[in-house]
């Protein structure tokens, strides 16, 4: 998340001076790439390796100041949530053994984090975004207590100038309204650094957006979100609207959201991206600055750029321009490409690294200039559909060729790339290692994102919704820990050994929530129809927004037989008939306040309702399976006559 030391942007004076410092920042960098200030002839790389903490249910854990407060270690640092970590891993000069030495480096913080999660009860998942998050694991409670996220949470709502929503369709659909960034925390991901002179930036850069649609395609890792099968790399349509700060207004008008991929090539320069972003974003936070950078760069002096690199990382280009500083004291630009999600292994995390280094370092050669190649509405589309079908997604290659992803990963990208690794003189079995994962997984279309999928599948008829999303978690951080690829990984089974008590303790871990539902001027028959087609007892009674307004029970229809109303020439109508403002709990309600409200007022039905929309319904039925859960504990700790 970048510099900490932050100020909200809520002073003019302060405002405009950041402002000015931004401005003339950006011409101190013009004047170093025209005098050749940075540093070239060398290619290095790096990344970050974020990951969730799940406690010992495979749960979002809340610990994660607790795990650093243990870890003496530079490397890591904390990222917006509390179920977040970030480990910066050290840059390599590409060649040799690199590729090896990025993934022990990898397998090191991870032990590390292990081990130290471990003695605060908490475990480790390497996944785009963790199955088990539920929207209580969203609020600001969950939020890192940094002054730069809450400066960030405060700035981006008063831009948007209303609660953040989101609408995503994949096997299921995601319509979700939410009142801070917390969103953005739902997201970790594996980001690749890849250096480059300031003289081939620009066509280094169009190169990574080519190849970005088919990267992602081999390697999805995100299709679950609250407990909904969406795009096979949901963190796509999840990041892009988690912070978009724009108002309705701005997005009428086209205003691109923070989160982009961009609309067009780039030309000749970095300073094209940074000039765009200023001008097409407003400045959401400031820090302190060098007073004067034009004339440290005049004098050979190396600035650091603070307001640029901050305006910067808070505008999220899923390819993002960064600027540094070598441990040499030379300046230097980085390709930070972001797409690639965090897990299932290091070895496939790594395997994605080598893939894209490799495509990279060939096409930088092999093409004069890709924008004569392909057009970048047709990269865009790539990128989408990736994100969307994974493998299965149609790509649009060089010279308008037309193939699925993993025709064309397979064929032409594999080959390409494993000829870039060797061209960068990268060890010979390292290149058959990193791109027969790859190939592996692409053959038997085996991504992180098939994997949790197919074992959803196979779970399928077996315990409740959050029970599955918990045997699916649990497996994949139990197979992540033995370095396998994905695509040797066994699907995920559910086992029902589990502590059940887990995925039992709110009412919204084990509601219904696939209803029907009546309105209050239907007529009784319809309702009397929907219980008997469907086999339910009560019928929830709302208006056309969702608004719950009353209940019919299958008793209530009883008496209205036993007294002969139904005969009558008049129709009667739910609204006639319903239990109106019935008794409801809200999702984070726990399931013994359910029970107590239901023995007290002798229900057999409870809605549940967020914000007084109707979002679930638990029965009796509901709770005779926890009492023989709990029957059945009983009994099997009962020590034998």
């Amino acid at each position: 998340m970048g510099e900490q030391n932050v100020l909200p942007n809520t002073d003019v004076e302060a405002r405009r001076a950041f402002m000015k410092a931004l401005l003339n920042e950006v011409r101190a960098m013009e004047h170093m790439l025209a005098n050749g200030m940075f540093e070239s002839d060398i290619r290095r790389i790096g990344a970050e390796q974020e990951m969730f903490l799940t406690d010992r249910a495979y749960r979002p854990a809340l610990t994660a100041m607790q795990v650093l407060d243990r870890i003496e270690d530079p490397r890591f640092t904390h990222e917006l949530g509390l179920f977040n970590m970030e480990a910066n891993l050290s840059p390599l000069e590409l060649g040799g053994d690199c590729l090896r030495k990025l993934e022990q480096e990898t397998e090191e913080v991870l032990a590390i984090a292990r081990q130290q999660a471990d003695q605060v009860d908490t475990k480790i998942a390497l996944v785009g975004i963790l199955p088990t998050l539920t929207r209580e694991h969203l609020s600001l409670d969950a939020i890192v207590p940094k002054a730069r996220y809450y400066a960030l949470n405060d700035a981006l709502k008063h831009l948007r100038g209303s609660d953040f929503k989101i609408s995503i369709k994949g096997i299921d659909q995601l319509d979700f309204q939410h009142d801070n960034l917390m969103l953005e925390a739902c997201n970790t991901s594996f980001q690749v650094h890849f250096q480059v002179g300031a003289d081939e930036f620009a066509s280094l850069y169009n190169i990574a957006q080519a190849v970005t649609g088919p990267l992602l395609a081999s390697c999805v890792n995100s299709p679950i979100l609250l407990g909904k099968r969406l795009w096979h790399e949901s963190r796509i349509a999840v990041f892009e609207r988690s912070i978009d700060a724009r108002s309705d207004a701005h997005a009428a008008r086209g205003l691109k959201p923070r989160v982009h991929f961009g609309d067009h090539w780039i030309e000749d320069s970095v300073i094209e991206i940074f000039k765009e972003d200023i001008a097409r974003f407003r400045v959401i936070l400031t820090t302190e600055f060098e007073n004067d950078p034009i004339g440290m760069a005049e004098r050979g002096e190396i600035p650091k750029l603070k307001a640029l690199c901050l305006h910067n990382g808070t505008v999220y280009r899923w390819n993002r321009a960064c600027y540094g500083i070598s441990d040499t004291g030379k300046p230097h630009l980085r390709i930070e490409n972001r797409v690639i999600p965090s897990g299932p292994t290091v070895l496939d995390e790594i395997a994605n690294a080598a893939f894209f280094f490799g495509m990279m370092s060939k096409l930088s050669h092999h093409i004069d200039d890709i924008r004569d190649h392909m057009s970048f509405a047709d990269v865009k589309s790539n990128f989408l559909s990736a994100a969307r079908d994974g493998l299965k997604a149609q790509q649009i290659w060089l010279d308008e060729k037309q193939m699925p992803a993993q025709e064309l990963i397979l064929d032409i990208l594999l080959p390409l790339a494993r000829e870039g690794l060797q061209e960068c003189n990268i060890d010979s079995q390292d290149i058959d290692r990193y791109l027969g994962v790859i190939q592996n997984r692409v053959e038997q279309r085996r991504t992180g994102a098939r994997w949790q999928l197919e074992s959803l599948e196979k779970m399928k008829g077996e315990g409740t919704p959050h029970e599955k999303l918990r045997e699916l978690t649990g497996s994949m951080v139990q197979q992540q820990e033995s370095g396998k690829s994905v695509a040797e990984w066994t699907l995920a089974e559910f086992s029902g050994s589990q502590d059940w008590r887990e995925s039992y303790r709110t009412v919204g871990q084990f509601m219904a929530t696939d209803l029907f539902t009546v309105r209050p001027d239907d007529i009784v028959d319809f309702a009397a129809s929907l219980m008997e087609w469907r086999y339910v007892r009560h019928v929830p009674v709302e208006d056309d927004s969702g608004r719950l307004l009353g209940l019919v029970s299958h008793r209530q229809l009883l008496r209205l037989v036993a007294r002969g109303l139904t005969k009558d020439a008049e129709p009667v109508m739910v609204r006639d008939i319903m239990r109106p403002e019935p008794i409801s709990v809200s999702p984070d309600s726990s399931t013994v306040e359910a029970i107590r409200l239901m023995r007290k007022n002798k229900l057999s039905c409870l809605p549940v309702t967020e914000d007084d929309k109707l979002v679930g319904l638990i029965t009796e039925y509901d709770l005779i399976t926890v009492a023989s859960k709990l029957l059945e504990e009983v009994l099997d700790d009962r020590p034998a006559e």
